[in-house]
């Protein structure tokens, strides 16, 4: 017998997200596909962004390529759901795929050895 659902302990090392497939959501996943690493698999009406390790959306960058000024408000329209830790800062999103390599923005605590 196959099993068809189940989980993995494995980690994956991989984040992404989820942009709705309007005009700014379609150059943000241009401009972030057009990185090493990252994916994009178009839907109809969404846009996924997957990479390893981490995604970067720097708003400087994103401004440039749309002509007019991307901010978070502007990420958190156009984006529903994520996996990885999601890191708001003043001037880009971070997705990390393990909440480690997040530890200085979200206040992870690493275990001491």
């Amino acid at each position: 017998m196959t099993m068809q659902f189940g989980s993995s302990t494995e980690i994956s090392n991989m984040c992404g997200v989820t942009l709705m497939n309007t005009p700014i959501g379609r150059v943000v996943a241009e401009v972030m596909g057009a990185k090493d690493g990252i994916e994009l698999t178009e839907y109809p009406s969404m846009i996924r962004v997957d990479g390893k390790r981490l995604l970067d959306f720097d708003y400087a960058e994103l401004s440039d390529a749309l002509g007019e000024e991307f901010d978070g408000t502007v990420f958190e329209e156009i984006s529903s759901t994520h996996y990885g830790r999601m890191v708001h800062l003043d001037e880009r999103t971070l997705l990390f795929a393990n909440p480690e390599d997040a530890a200085e923005y979200i206040g992870f605590d690493l275990p001491r050895s």
